[in-house]
């Protein structure tokens, strides 16, 4: 495996690979995947048994991108996207994947957002 040079990234590796032991998502309740970059916000909903991609959305979105908003905003309105998009698929109860990353700020908001949106977990 390569080594990862900056450590920030190899902790957040670190620690994902100790969350993925524990959360998995089953087709009642699927996993809520969550990837942040320094410029947009990915998240998607992961039925791990199929190995399936069930819903996906990001702040890449054509309808979100003319948007003037903060980042954090934006990653709300993604995790509201994502709960509608969601409820239509039939899906209302996920478990939450924040794939290392600290539960503040943009993926804290991400997760309001899709609670708000209807999606329990």
């Amino acid at each position: 495996m390569k080594k990862i040079k900056d450590p920030r990234v190899a902790r957040r590796l670190r620690i994902k690979r100790g969350l993925k032991k524990r959360i998995f998502g089953t087709t009642q309740k699927p996993r809520l995947s969550v990837f942040r970059s320094n410029t947009s916000i990915y998240a998607q909903i992961i039925d791990d048994v199929q190995g399936k991609t069930l819903v996906g959305c990001s702040s890449r979105n054509k309808s979100l991108i003319n948007e003037k908003l903060t980042k954090t905003e934006l990653s709300r309105l993604v995790g509201k996207m994502l709960a509608e998009k969601a409820l239509q698929a039939g899906i209302t109860e996920v478990v939450f994947d924040r794939n290392g990353f600290t539960y503040h700020g943009r993926v804290k908001a991400l997760a309001d957002g899709a609670r708000e949106g209807g999606l329990k977990f």
